[in-house]
């Protein structure tokens, strides 16, 4: 469909262009971000890439585990509904 082909261009356009973010950590935020919606497909190929980019066994094990912390304290705060430190306040 279009839409998808629409979509696969960005995609191509983001991760592929050169930018101040490595082609790696790229991968590695697109791992954590699929993690957190949930997109299976995404979370296998972009690992596929990530791997294919460099990163190591240790790298993905320390990458999931700060997915699974970043979860649990994301949920904690929000549910207790913590206020933001001010000199956290991003302006």
């Amino acid at each position: 469909p279009a839409s998808l082909k629409r979509v696969w261009e960005q995609l191509k356009a983001v991760m592929v262009a050169d930018s101040a973010i490595d082609p790696l950590t790229k991968e590695m935020i697109y791992i954590a971000v699929s993690t957190a919606n949930g997109c299976s497909y995404c979370i296998h190929s972009h690992t596929a890439a990530a791997r294919a980019k460099g990163m190591t066994d240790a790298q993905h094990g320390e990458l999931v585990s700060i997915i699974g912390l970043a979860g649990q304290t994301n949920h904690l705060v929000t549910a207790m509904q913590i206020p933001v430190d001010p000199q956290f306040e991003v302006r």
